[in-house]
């Protein structure tokens, strides 16, 4: 075994939190290969020409246009990259994946969803979990567009607690299939798709099962009217209902009670792909609103030239880049744990499984963190489009509809927030991160007396990395306490957790961002780099804002006396700056350049 992957070994989804990360150890978006660069201009000029150039098409619920583009996508092999070869798919490398579900997405969130359910929890439950039969008999339709997917969790009672659901499947007396009966709801593509992967309850099992069905009205197979949503117009959304319809028992999807485990792994994936479907949308509505700006006049300048404007686009922008930065740094930690389990004997479905899994805190992470900033940014936009922007005749109004749901579906991010804190725990508790070790430390520190040595902060983003490793502390201090008062009750405490999980999001998403332009940084030169230095400082910064808030309302919440005292003076120590940036000059200047290019085009 190589140095490299003995490396990767060590390194192991949540670890971020206790150990230090060199910028040259991640992988952002400059990385890309000659090969992926190629992917992602021909995935664009695809967007472009069918997509944004239609996207009124869109709005009016134009199902079968949504149908037509999603063919033409499969044609161009857009459908097949994470698909293995050996079934009719390109079996590209996570990262690859990540980059044409980002860039396919940003031009209509109708066609994103579709694309998304198709090629995520339509088709990928097949290929990591079924048979070589079933998925040499179905993937290859799949790869290719032939055939469209969708995927039947959701029910009426069954939302967030996906296992409660009441659909049923009852074994035939000849043994040879079963009949499902249930209703499902929420289904993405329902109107248009050939096969559903549907999940039901064998007699009184603890867990429900995953099946593959085919769409065939006379097998008992209805649908409910389209869903008249608030977004995503063009996505076709219906109820299924299934009546004693008939699947013959090799169709059962890995194994009997297999489904809660085979849904949760598919939206540990969806997660992390859902915030990649979030950041070229940012990128559009970037660009619309700096052109518009450049082009509005009022009291005889350019509302661009104004700085309410300025850090509007400023924080459009810097969101974009930070969620750019951290997803792909995560897409590439999965990507790397892959290849680190085939090359110890896996094979592809148990790598790709299994590495997706260990970066299941950072995939709920993102999927939170990047849905909520896309949903600013579609908000921002439409506000530096005045009333134009609150016009359907422009995209911004739609862009702010489309985005909503992405805070809904993979997991809310209510679910997510308590999920990322919950997981690390439990990962700690088996051994897999120290967490008892650094946050009994950080206890010691603070009984002990601060230093006041003035440190050396004349390297670039010394103050920044030292800042980051104090707001860890934070986590640590806030998080153990939590864990020490109410232990196994932590889950509970719902207030304490979505808490504790925000601060834990934005020293993930601060870091990436640090890392990001260091290494950029020291490659092209900071000179060259301004703009992203400003933007990681300015994250930061707000991040910082964010954890004093966030730390102080726990602490407040489950302290008392002098332990709240001491907790609250480690706080203000933990989150200090010896030097504060300016603000409003960052903003400025991050603004400047996105002017100056005439758009978001940091990558």
């Amino acid at each position: 075994m190589s140095s490299e992957i003995k490396e990767m070994e060590i390194t192991r989804g949540g670890q971020f939190l206790v150990k230090e990360t060199a910028c040259e150890d991640v992988f952002t978006l400059e990385d890309l290969t000659e090969e992926q660069r190629m992917m992602r201009e021909s995935t664009i000029e695809f967007v472009d020409r069918e997509l944004w150039a239609n996207w009124e098409r869109f709005e009016k619920k134009d199902y079968a246009f949504t149908e037509a583009c999603m063919k033409k996508a499969g044609e161009l092999g857009l459908l097949s990259i994470a698909v293995p070869e050996s079934y009719g798919g390109m079996g590209m490398g996570f990262v690859s994946t990540m980059l044409v579900c980002d860039y396919i997405s940003g031009a209509s969130g109708s066609f994103s969803t579709a694309f998304g359910a198709h090629t995520g929890i339509g088709t990928m439950p097949i290929t990591l979990y079924g048979t070589e039969e079933q998925k040499a008999k179905y993937v290859p339709k799949l790869a290719s567009g032939e055939w469209m997917g969708a995927y039947c969790l959701t029910e009426p009672g069954a939302g967030s607690d996906a296992n409660s659901g009441k659909t049923r499947a009852v074994l035939s007396e000849d043994g040879k299939y079963y009949k499902i009966t249930g209703q499902k709801m929420w289904i993405s593509n329902a109107g248009f798709c050939n096969l559903f992967i549907v999940f039901a309850r064998i007699e009184d099992d603890q867990y429900i099962t995953g099946f593959i069905v085919e769409n065939d009205p006379e097998n008992g197979i209805t649908l409910g009217d389209e869903e008249k949503k608030l977004g995503i117009h063009s996505s076709s959304t219906r109820q299924v209902f299934f009546n004693e319809t008939k699947v013959p028992v090799e169709n059962m999807l890995s194994e009997r009670q297999a489904g809660f485990k085979i849904a949760m792994n598919a939206l540990n994936v969806g997660r992390i792909k859902l915030a990649a479907a979030c950041l070229e949308a940012q990128r559009r509505v970037t660009d619309e609103a700096v052109r518009y700006a450049k082009e509005r006049m009022q009291f005889k300048t350019p509302i661009i030239e104004f700085g309410a404007i300025k850090a509007k686009i400023a924080t459009m922008a810097t969101n974009a880049y930070v969620g750019e930065a951290a997803s792909y740094r995560a897409a590439r930690n999965i990507e790397d744990r892959i290849a680190m389990r085939v090359a110890e004997g896996n094979t592809h479905q148990e790598a790709e499984l299994k590495g997706v899994e260990e970066y299941a805190i950072e995939c709920s992470i993102l999927k939170v963190a990047v849905s909520e900033d896309v949903q600013q940014t579609t908000d921002e936009g439409i506000q530096v489009f005045g009333g134009m922007g609150f016009s359907a005749d422009t995209p911004m109004e739609s862009a702010w509809r489309d985005a909503r749901i992405a805070r809904i579906y993979e997991g809310t991010n209510e679910i997510n927030r308590m999920l990322s804190v919950g997981m690390l725990i439990k990962k700690a508790m088996k051994g897999h991160v120290d967490l008892l070790g650094p946050a009994t430390a950080v206890g010691e520190e603070l009984m002990g007396i601060p230093s006041f040595d003035t440190p050396d902060y004349s390297e670039l983003f010394a103050e920044e990395k030292d800042l980051i490793k104090r707001l860890k502390k934070v986590f640590l201090m806030v998080a153990g306490k939590a864990v020490q008062q109410f232990g196994p009750d932590l889950e509970q405490h719902q207030q304490l957790l979505m808490a504790a999980a925000d601060i834990l999001i934005e020293i993930y998403m601060a870091e990436s961002a640090v890392l990001r332009a260091e290494k950029n940084a020291k490659r092209s030169g900071e000179d060259s780099q301004k703009t992203q230095i400003a933007m990681a400082r300015l994250y930061l910064y707000e991040a910082v804002d964010i954890i004093i808030k966030k730390g102080k309302e726990a602490i407040v919440s489950f302290a008392e006396g002098d332990e709240q005292r001491m907790m609250l003076m480690g706080l203000k120590r933990f989150t200090k700056y010896q030097n504060q940036p300016n603000i409003v000059q960052l903003r400025e200047m991050v603004a400047d350049a996105v002017a100056e290019q005439n758009g978001y085009t940091f990558d």
